[in-house]
């Protein structure tokens, strides 16, 4: 019996000399060619049954062979993506639009929307809405878990608070950069940190000392405290329309949430090795596994710790002020959620996409010297309940180094008013589209009410000092 004779049965690679080796021992012990051929084919009908004796190791080379070719089956994208809606088709770019095509093509996606505030991420696209059946990916979720905004309206003019003690205050009681927290005479105690999850995995109670140093703090990239004047158009939780200083910050899970998402995601790559290479940052945990219980638990915790940032930077800062803000508003825009979509129970993914349900309230920021948005969500379904983040990039880190000119940034700043502490120029203005546009395209998801033009400025330093 030679290799022609094996290969007819439909045998392939390895298993053509593991069936060999196998019919050689049955011909020393006297089989005939037709039954040892019989034999084979019943190997490759039911290979359990066959996991001992002289077809052993052809037997558990198949059952590997058919376990990879179920995972494969249960990973293999669409041929086509499911349809979605865009907002603000005009402002997004290419490679967007085909990581979201790719991620609606995934077996456990139901339903999507694009922002447009939208641009390349890593999976998901910065402004992706993605809503699966039991399973959640953590780079849909993005690398900065919980990223969230917060507002403060303090009850006193703009006027009260000149651009030199803005900038005091800001320089004493915030923090900036990667590593960067508080000592330890200066950190303040939240609730946060005696959450039960910390101590429910090995990971999360050895990032917790990481946790402690850093909260109250932001980190680099786009992330930012200012001060400025916020004018409410219509009344809101009893605060009259006027103008108002107010407090604004961009702040997430800084290392701890870092670390989370590295971890889960590797993770998540590990379990979906046949997985499509275009979609191998899409690669998810499902909820009735321990990983996806565990991520899912992460992934919270990372949530509240981002808020819980939040409120001290402004729980500082207030105190500072004496003041005691008349309107507070925060959500969070890297995250998951369950959520009732078409009668099912999903989980829906925004990553930099801000929650805007029917009534509920969201911040909208643009850039460094352009307006943020005090917005009310319409609740439209065919956007998952959702806006953008912001304004989104329109140019890419280092291209923006590249192509904007710093006397250009600078001046851009000064014609607004606006004074800078730290950032670089790969967060200039230039670097977004206008914000202005991409509040125009989804007019029909949320409802202005109000508008904050920042005045005082803090970010890391970045890639360039002003």
């Amino acid at each position: 019996m030679n290799g022609k004779h094996i290969a007819k049965l439909g045998l392939v690679g390895a298993d053509i000399g593991l069936a060999l080796a196998a019919a050689a021992l049955r011909e020393d012990a006297g089989a005939a060619r037709d039954e040892i051929l019989s034999e084979l084919q019943q190997v490759q009908a039911s290979p359990d049954a066959h996991e001992g004796g002289v077809y052993g190791a052809l037997s558990a080379s198949l059952r590997a062979r058919q376990a990879r070719d179920e995972l494969h089956a249960q990973d293999a994208l669409r041929e086509e993506p499911l349809s979605y809606r865009v907002w603000g088709a005009q402002l997004i770019e290419a490679g967007a639009l085909a990581q979201m095509n790719t991620a609606m093509r995934l077996p456990i996606s139901r339903a999507g929307a694009l922002m447009p505030d939208a641009h390349v991420g890593y999976g998901l696209p910065i402004g992706g809405v993605l809503a699966t059946a039991g399973a959640v990916i953590p780079y849909g979720v993005g690398v900065d878990i919980g990223c969230s905004m917060r507002l403060s309206v303090f009850p006193v003019p703009p006027s009260s608070l000149d651009a030199r003690g803005a900038v005091a205050l800001l320089q004493k009681h915030t923090r900036f950069g990667a590593g960067v927290g508080w000592d330890r005479r200066e950190r303040l105690p939240h609730e946060v940190l005696d959450d039960p999850a910390w101590e429910m995995q090995p990971l999360l109670g050895h990032l917790h000392d990481k946790a402690v140093t850093q909260l109250g703090t932001s980190g680099s990239g786009n992330h930012f405290a200012e001060f400025g004047s916020f004018t409410l158009e219509q009344p809101q939780d009893g605060l009259e329309p006027g103008s108002y200083l107010a407090l604004l910050t961009h702040s997430g899970s800084r290392g701890f949430g870092a670390q989370v998402a590295g971890h889960f995601t590797r993770l998540a790559e590990s379990l979906h090795p046949q997985l499509d290479p275009s979609a191998k940052k899409l690669a998810w945990l499902t909820l009735d596994s321990q990983e996806g219980q565990d991520y899912w638990t992460a992934m919270n915790l990372a949530g509240r710790y981002a808020l819980a940032n939040h409120e001290q930077i402004h729980a500082r800062v207030g105190r500072a002020l004496d003041q005691v803000p008349a309107l507070s508003v925060w959500n969070s825009h890297n995250l998951a959620w369950k959520q009732n979509v078409n009668g099912q129970e999903l989980i829906v993914h925004r990553k930099g996409a801000t929650p805007a349900a029917a009534g509920q309230l969201g911040l909208i920021p643009g850039s460094m010297a352009d307006p943020a948005y005090l917005v009310r969500g319409r609740g439209v379904p065919d956007s998952l309940a959702s806006a953008s983040h912001g304004a989104g990039r329109q140019l890419g880190r280092k291209a923006a180094e590249k192509a904007i000119a710093k006397a250009d940034w600078k001046a851009y700043l000064a014609e607004r008013g606006v004074t800078l502490i730290g950032g670089g120029i790969d967060e200039a203005p230039q670097a977004y589209k206008r914000v202005e546009d991409v509040i125009a395209a989804q007019a029909d998801l949320v409802e202005v009410l109000g508008q904050f033009q920042p005045q005082v400025v803090r970010m890391d330093s970045g890639s360039e000092d002003i």
